[in-house]
């Protein structure tokens, strides 16, 4: 416990000192992101705000866990090298959202399909290791205990890895609102970890944490730097190889549970659109945009999602506990 702890803490001190370097750099640059008309008009004074904050968090939590947690437990290289082949997918998406260059659209279909693919490619050769090689926890069930699932276990484990690394990537549309949900359910199951006494896996969770709670210092509203796919992506494949790696990947729906929500505003949208002609069900999609198109200041939305994220996160480690 002491290491993750120590590793958490010295993340956060890192991430906040790099931060400003960062951010000046990304600014002479001109590396800023443009904002889609198709957003809130409230987002469009956003527009030249430094993106690429996944080099932030994952530039520091990589190496931190490389040194603290590789060393104790060679199994720890999947989520690391999981977590940066997905930076690299985001990077290249990043890089068509940026003002003054040239510029594609983030979700045609195009760039969704490739997206999907490297997904389901990066997906597969996770899962396929944490079954073979890591020999993960097939499947653990509160207070009914462990099961072995055979080989199926790989398919839902790719069908995890998938879903949640695209509801996290959708969950990044304001100010703060990715990076602490994300900070909350990836430390949810750092305790997880502990409590089975995984411990490398405990510390590579906090190293993540602290590297969130550090880029968090300048994504606060105003956000002086945006997470951007590189870090959603990348945040969204970790969380889903960590809960596959503690065998609790059910608890994903609850401890991620706001990421359930937007990822379901998004599908329920297109569908009813698509099924009525044009209608909507809500204002617009993702959910979060839906409540500031009500007028609901984006802080309040932010402060109500991770709410939402805190207490789903006491009830999956509450479940834990009864096993």
């Amino acid at each position: 416990m002491t290491t993750a702890l120590f590793a958490g803490c010295i993340a956060a001190a890192i991430a906040v000192l790099a931060g400003k370097p960062l951010i000046a750099f990304l600014r002479e640059k001109k590396l800023g992101k443009a904002i889609s008309a198709d957003g809130p008009e409230s987002h469009m004074v956003k527009a030249g705000t430094p993106t690429f904050g996944g080099l932030l968090i994952f530039g520091v939590s990589l190496p931190v866990a490389l040194i603290a947690v590789v060393p104790q437990d060679a199994d720890m290289l999947l989520p690391i090298a999981v977590a940066g082949m997905l930076a690299l997918v985001g990077f290249y998406d990043d890089l068509g959202t940026l003002i003054d260059r040239g510029q594609r659209e983030a979700h045609d279909r195009t760039t969704m399909v490739l997206k999907l693919v490297a997904f389901a490619v990066i997906g597969v050769g996770a899962s396929l290791l944490l079954y073979e090689g890591i020999d993960a926890p097939r499947l653990l069930v509160p207070h009914y205990g462990h099961y072995d699932i055979g080989p199926i276990y790989v398919l839902i484990a790719i069908g995890v890895f998938v879903s949640t690394t695209s509801a996290v990537g959708v969950s990044d549309g304001l100010d703060m609102l990715c990076g602490s949900t994300s900070a909350v359910a990836i430390g949810a199951f750092g305790v997880i970890a502990l409590m089975q006494e995984q411990d490398a896996l405990a510390t590579f969770c906090f190293a993540l944490v602290g590297a969130l709670l550090g880029f968090l210092w300048w994504n606060a509203y105003p956000a002086r730097i945006f997470m951007g796919d590189s870090g959603s992506l990348p945040l969204g494949g970790t969380l889903a190889i960590v809960a596959l790696m503690t065998g609790w990947w059910l608890l994903v729906p609850l401890i991620g549970v706001i990421f359930v929500v937007v990822i379901a505003s998004n599908v329920i949208q297109i569908g009813y659109f698509r099924m009525t002609g044009g209608k909507r069900v809500f204002r617009m999609a993702p959910i979060h945009h839906h409540f500031e198109k009500l007028g609901v200041p984006e802080v309040q939305i932010t402060v109500a999602f991770l709410v939402i994220t805190i207490l789903g996160a006491l009830a999956g480690i509450a479940l834990v506990a009864l096993d």
